[in-house]
């Protein structure tokens, strides 16, 4: 990407934040804006603003009417990790090596290019306070890179409380989101946090059609949509706390999710489901409000961050920043998915207009690989038992099969759900041609680096910490862990 000049970036922002008052509301009276990413876990595309009918989010639906919303932002990988690697960069994860679900665990290292710095490091170098923290004051948020880091390099704090007098603040909150369900004192939590007439049971719910109309799926549908409306009241305390600590006026706030909902076809996969992903932009004394449809990937959170704050954009950085007058939308996003944890897996996605080409590397492993992560969901035992009584239906068996097509093609703006592949249909030749061509060449252009196997050390030393870790909480499942393990490698020798 292309530096902003300083003269631009000066000449943007003394524009942009000519309007910030004194007084209560403008405390922060220099022009370096302060920045807020709010995070939320394992969460699709399901609040009020998206037509999602059930929810009541009026916190985050307030945000998106008065602040500047992306309809098609997706990860560059739909699993957490991955996806905060690339988020604190501002690089995909293929291209710094931070590609595979929870690397750099154990004594094998991965580390970042000596000329690639994490965004907290470029704030702090602009003479900003850095902190992470959760919703809950003065609990450590989430940060899960997939290189070696130093958090105390990063970070000064959980909460902007520690900074100096007038100093701005870059801060991260990390909300539970979707991981709230599935653990019974959270849900508790939801719950009770909730109205009466608030929840929403699983009855009212109607799943995508590639699910069983199931109770145990219903069920977790439903409390997974009353997470939505937890997450909510959490976004609404947060800009409380902005308010009450006279920080709005001058304070950008950024709304979006790590990746989608942990479910058989959602997060660890390409669909929408597991990457397509809420992005608000919210300054309402700086920007005007507007509805944007190009699409966008969620490292472009970083450049659009540095660039408010007049700090200079890497020369390095492939994210681009959405609201400097240069910006030139993208032609077409990536998503990429790789090992989740011990399971080996290798696939792309690419979005060109309504079009999303997905790219299996390894067609002959079922979709569903063997992980303990995702088999110990309460849903998953039900969905294999209901294919092996032949219950499923064909939309349903999709994500049951035993092997993949090398290729899919989806035409989202009739095929939603991503039912109908379209790769054998010799009308969209033309098409897969051009979207299979075009993703070949950024593999080429970016490096990626998932084009290469992981070097048997670096797999065995982070399955090595991840056996052990398990093991301190569940021996069961670790044992499970290492039968996996020992399946990857089996199928690697196989070829398969």
């Amino acid at each position: 990407m292309k530096k902003c000049s300083s003269i631009l970036v000066t000449v943007s922002l003394l524009i942009l934040f000519s309007g910030c008052r004194e007084g209560k509301q403008g405390l922060e009276s220099n022009l370096k804006p302060n920045i807020v990413w709010i995070i939320v876990e394992d969460m699709s595309s399901h609040f009020g603003y998206q037509g999602e009918v059930l929810v009541k989010t009026p916190n985050v639906d307030r945000l998106a009417k008065e602040g500047v919303v992306y309809r098609n932002a997706y990860v560059t990988a739909p699993v957490c990790s991955a996806s905060r690697s690339a988020m604190i960069t501002g690089m995909y994860q293929t291209s710094i090596g931070a590609h595979h679900h929870r690397s750099s665990r154990g004594t094998e290292k991965i580390y970042l290019p000596k000329d690639i710095k994490t965004l907290p490091e470029l704030f702090k170098e602009a003479g900003y306070y850095c902190a992470n923290g959760q919703e809950k004051i003065g609990k450590k948020g989430k940060e899960d890179y997939n290189f070696s880091y130093d958090s105390k390099r990063l970070y000064n704090g959980t909460d902007w409380k520690g900074r100096a007098a007038g100093q701005p603040f870059f801060a991260q909150i990390q909300l539970r989101g979707g991981k709230l369900r599935n653990v019974p004192k959270w849900q508790e939590e939801v719950l009770a946090g909730l109205d009466a007439e608030q929840i929403i049971s699983p009855d009212q719910v109607t799943l995508p059609p590639y699910y069983p109309n199931n109770p145990v799926f219903l069920k977790d549908w439903a409390d997974y949509l009353n997470n939505v409306q937890y997450s909510d009241q959490e976004v609404g305390k947060i800009m409380s706390r902005l308010k009450q600590d006279g920080l709005l006026d001058n304070t950008v706030v950024f709304f979006i999710t790590d990746h989608g909902i942990s479910q058989a076809r959602g997060k660890q996969f390409l669909y929408d489901e597991g990457s397509k992903i809420p992005f608000i932009v919210w300054a309402p004394k700086k920007l005007r409000p507007e509805i944007k449809d190009e699409l966008i990937i969620h490292i472009d959170m970083a450049a659009t961050s540095l660039d408010l704050a007049g700090i200079e954009i890497p020369d390095y950085m492939e994210a681009r920043s959405l609201l400097n007058e240069k910006y030139t939308p993208r032609e077409f996003i990536v998503s990429a998915r790789d090992r989740c944890d011990e399971t080996v897996d290798h696939m792309r996605m690419l979005r060109r207009g309504n079009f999303k080409y997905i790219k299996n590397y390894l067609p002959n492993r079922p979709y569903l690989q063997p992980c303990a992560y995702k088999d110990g969901k309460p849903w998953m035992s039900v969905l294999w038992d209901l294919d092996a009584s032949g219950k499923l239906n064909e939309t349903q068996k999709l994500v049951t099969a035993q092997t993949r097509q090398a290729d899919e093609l989806y035409d989202l703006s009739v095929d939603p759900f991503e039912i109908n592949n379209l790769a054998d249909d010799s009308k969209y030749a033309s098409i897969l041609k051009g979207l299979r061509e075009a993703l070949d060449q950024w593999v080429f252009e970016t490096g990626d680096q998932g084009q290469f196997p992981e070097p048997d050390e670096m797999y065995d030393s982070d399955m090595s910490a991840y056996v052990k870790a398990i093991e301190r909480k569940n021996n069961e499942e670790a044992e499970i862990i290492k039968e996996n393990i020992a399946l990857m490698k089996e199928w690697a020798l196989e070829g398969k």
